[in-house]
């Protein structure tokens, strides 16, 4: 079992003050794969002086500097891939391949993107029309928290913008899945990264999240995970006037029109059991248009009994285990309340599956006959657990869509441009996909109402991290 206890403050690896030791699950096999601590107040304090140290210095370090940090930082991380995808797939349950494919990546695709939008960027320019100029200064020492189901993706969209941008840092990564910022860390350090602009403490969000947000010298918080704890920190934040980016949950509606591809709903099937489920932008509501109905259920009920579970270190194409006991058992809840409901179980349900008895694994499950008043319409699943919904008209569609309290991702698949068109600009959220095309580099992600606030990536998630100045007679 690997020993993670440390902390990395001020450039080193220290012990914590206090001892709190907590287990790092195998979702695969129930069984501890690593020990880490749990922070406390003199951490977090401790972190946070040293950030606040650095800031003087780094936040007038040249663009250069900064630039030349990603870009051996990026060298390294390509470097360490397998380390990194090796440590997702472990603590979180990620299938290998999946984590080297598409986890891991995810870092190296966030320093990329992050660099080349740093080298077009300017701190300084002049207002039109005016003497006055515009300084574009980093927001400050940033709290940075993240979740465990896109947990390097996260980090990245987090720490690389706010090094690009001049500011210092305190990274708390999710207890359940720690190890891989634990590599971050080490990337940093060889990268050169300079002592106290990056920290990262372990812990929860009672302990080390509440010290963090509630902090009188943090300056800004970006956190991603539930709504419910997002709305706890921005209360936390309240009093001081800091700056909060939220990135939060999501109960994506993919409304298959009856003129879709025919690829159109086992394209929805597979996307929505992505991650085995456990994305904020899933597509877990497919409306379908009542002409094409039945025969979308049967596509998906076939596309779901095609569909693999297995355990994370076997390599193929196949649905991991969840992330935890607890998620396991939330999700064994939602579909019990499908069922009592009296949606339609077409595939799955509670249990796990054949030959799985040990680690938290999930039958790939549908329901058909959901209405948007059920709980499993209403509720963000985080699991492999699809609900179908009808619908006869556009109208209708969108009227379902966004009756939710969430708007971060909703999908279209049509071939009809111009209501696809028409459709996405009446539908609540971030972002919506059309015929299984993703958004592409540099896009900004998050959401409209329960969602969040802000944007990561790209060009906006670089500017979350900005302050700016305006100082008149310039010239």
């Amino acid at each position: 079992m690997l020993d993670k206890r440390q902390f990395y403050i001020n450039g080193q690896w220290v012990d914590p003050s206090t001892k709190n030791d907590l287990d790092v699950i195998n979702p695969s096999n129930e069984t501890a794969c690593a020990v880490i601590s749990l922070g406390s107040q003199a951490d977090t304090d401790a972190a946070v002086a040293a950030a606040r140290a650095a800031l003087p210095s780094w936040s007038i370090s040249t663009k250069a500097d900064r630039i030349a940090l990603l870009e051996r930082l990026y060298d390294i991380y390509e470097r360490r891939m397998d380390d990194m995808a090796e440590a997702i797939s472990m603590e979180m349950g990620a299938p290998i391949d999946f984590s080297k494919a598409s986890q891991a990546t995810s870092g190296t695709s966030a320093i990329k993107e992050f660099t080349r939008q740093l080298k077009k960027f300017e701190f300084e320019e002049p207002l039109e029309g005016s003497d006055d100029q515009l300084l574009y200064e980093p927001k400050g020492v940033c709290a940075l928290i993240t979740p465990w189901n896109w947990p390097i993706s996260q980090v990245a969209l987090k720490v690389i913008p706010a090094i690009a941008a001049g500011c210092t840092m305190v990274l708390k990564p999710s207890e359940l899945a720690p190890l891989d910022s634990m590599i971050f860390a080490e990337m940093l350090d060889e990268a050169g990264c300079p002592a106290g602009v990056f920290n990262l403490v372990n812990g929860d969000g009672v302990g080390v999240g509440s010290q963090l947000t509630s902090h009188p010298d943090i300056d800004m918080i970006s956190f991603t995970g539930s709504t419910r704890a997002g709305s706890l920190i921005s209360h936390n934040a309240a009093d001081d006037f800091k700056r909060v980016a939220l990135e939060l949950g999501g109960k994506g509606a993919n409304i298959i029109f009856a003129d879709a591809d025919d690829k159109a709903v086992k394209r929805g099937v597979r996307h929505c059991f992505n991650n085995t489920g456990q994305s904020c932008n899933a597509p877990t509501r497919m409306l379908v248009e009542r002409s094409v109905y039945d025969q979308a259920v049967e596509i998906a009920k076939e596309t779901a009994n095609s569909t693999n579970v297995d355990i994370a270190s076997k390599q193929g194409k196949h649905l991991g285990p969840v992330v935890s006991k607890v998620q396991f058992d939330k999700i064994q809840n939602l579909i019990q309340a499908g069922i009592d409901e009296d949606a339609r179980l077409v595939v799955g349900g509670t249990g796990k599956p054949e030959g799985l008895e040990t680690g938290y694994f999930v039958k790939p499950t549908i329901f058909a006959d959901v209405n948007n008043q059920m709980t499993i319409a209403r509720t963000e699943i985080f699991g492999p657990v699809l609900s179908i919904i009808p619908f006869d008209t556009e109208e209708e569609a969108i009227e379902i869509a966004n009756d939710t309290p969430y708007g971060l991702t909703n999908y279209i698949q049509t071939q009809d441009p111009e209501k696809a068109k028409r459709v996405s600009k009446k539908l609540l959220s971030g972002i919506v996909e059309v015929n299984g095309k993703g958004t592409g580099n540099g896009a900004p992600f998050g959401g409209y109402k329960h969602s969040g606030i802000g944007r990561e990536n790209g060009a906006l998630g670089l500017k979350e991290f900005i302050e700016v100045k305006v100082v008149s007679d310039w010239s």
